[in-house]
């Protein structure tokens, strides 16, 4: 989409990839009507010395060599969502954090469309903003989900910004929770005193982000009042912005689990910052059923309910999915490790699951965990196949079988909607 953007604009692109022309024929024939330069299978340091902006796609680390030999000769570096940023004429919602952005993002849209404003949903989930700008108006509403990767070269920051949570990710590619926390931080590091900070109470590494707040804050939480903010109160959610208002309540809410109740209060209050009314944000939240592999109801089975939330790539997501749920649990765990600490998980999985099926890279080291915690009942196997196989021969009436990996998918596949697609699949023909 930056491609696209950049020729239109009278930009000379050069696309360079480590990857050889057959792995990239439908982003070739998709850019086939353009004048692009192509140069692939390898990144050439004399590449830098046409150059006057490096764009940098998200799956590619700043410590790259040709993105350090950009730095290194002051070339800037840049991404899709910067540009995009950069130009819109539209006031935008950015939303980040460990976990919850993409349902956050979705039903903060969704409120947005409910009050009958014209909203562009994009960024890190969906189709890219940048190829929407030329479309954009400025009473149009833009939510933008943010990842660590986008923002951690950001000199901008969003006129409405969120971090929702910070919690260990990520940190086989920042190395350290400072150096993630920083990347995160840059969706509010550049905000003005026109600005709007949004917050959560009940999350140390969000809170604590407020040291850089320079506009107004405002907080949403579970367990305490705010006084300017979302938050809970006798079963009813309440926003408060100079005046209080009930919302809705709490019973309305059609996700499952307390971390999904952060979200809509997080939602409420970005949708509450934007101005759009209370009545629009009730009706939204009693409709809203969630985004796909997350929480997401595949089928229900002789009495037991398939779960699939394979977007659980860290064992917090995969331990907040755990807490939604009551019913006994049947969990498939594994994946791809990413540098994550398991021992709570391990411990967690032990007091509230009966029994666990571990698969891919992580499957040896996950057993070991739970055998140190002493889990009655785990079973390691290779596939996600066997996994659900084995899960249907073990699940009983009342049951819940559990998808949430807490490991990336990049063992098996492209990425974690590829897994949860076949998770879906596989059930649905059992």
């Amino acid at each position: 989409a930056l491609a696209r953007f950049a020729v239109e604009v009278g930009a000379k692109v050069t696309i360079t990839d480590l990857r050889p022309p057959e792995k990239l024929q439908d982003m070739l024939d998709e850019l086939s009507d353009l004048d692009i330069r192509y140069v692939l299978g390898e990144h050439p340091m004399e590449l830098i010395d046409e150059t006057d902006v490096l764009a940098v796609s998200g799956g590619v680390s700043l410590e790259a060599p040709l993105v350090q030999a950009a730095q290194a000769k002051g070339v800037p570096i840049t991404n899709d969502s910067l540009e995009f940023t950069k130009r819109t004429p539209t006031a935008v919602i950015g939303i980040t954090g460990s976990a919850g952005k993409t349902t956050t993002t979705a039903l903060t849209g969704v409120m947005s469309q409910v009050a009958g404003r014209r909203t562009w949903v994009g960024g890190n989930i969906g189709r890219p903003l940048i190829a929407d700008l030329h479309k954009m108006e400025p009473d149009d509403v833009v939510v933008q989900e943010l990842s660590s990767f986008q923002l951690e070269i950001w000199d901008r920051s969003p006129h409405i910004a969120t971090v929702l949570n910070i919690t260990p990710n990520h940190l086989d590619r920042h190395k350290t929770m400072k150096a993630y926390t920083n990347a995160k931080a840059n969706i509010l590091r550049h905000q003005t005193a026109d600005d709007i900070s949004v917050l959560c109470a009940d999350d140390p590494g969000s809170l604590a982000l407020s040291a850089i707040v320079r506009g107004k804050l405002r907080l949403f939480s579970l367990m305490n009042e705010v006084t300017d903010g979302a938050f809970v109160q006798d079963g009813r959610i309440l926003i408060r912005n100079g005046a209080e208002k009930t919302v809705c309540r709490v019973e309305d809410v059609q996700l499952r689990g307390r971390h999904n109740l952060l979200n809509v209060l997080a939602a409420t209050t970005l949708a509450d910052s934007a101005g759009i009314p209370t009545e629009a944000i009730a009706q939204a939240i009693r409709t809203f059923t969630g985004v796909e592999h997350r929480l997401e109801l595949v089928r229900t089975r002789r009495g037991v309910q398939w779960i699939n939330d394979s977007i659980a790539t860290a064992p917090e997501r995969a331990m907040a999915a755990l807490n939604a749920f009551s019913e006994p649990i049947v969990l498939l765990a594994g994946g791809r490790d990413k540098a994550m600490a398991w021992d709570a998980w391990a411990e967690k999985v032990t007091q509230r699951v009966k029994s666990v099926i571990l698969f891919g890279d992580l499957a040896d080291m996950l057993a070991e965990k739970l055998a140190d915690h002493n889990h009655p009942d785990f079973k390691q196997v290779s596939t996600v196949a066997e996994a659900v196989e084995w899960a249907a021969g073990t699940a009983v009436s009342g049951d819940i079988v559990l998808l949430s990996p807490g490991g990336t998918s990049y063992d098996a596949f492209k990425d974690f909607e590829e897994r949860g697609e076949l998770f879906r699949q596989l059930v649905n023909e059992l």
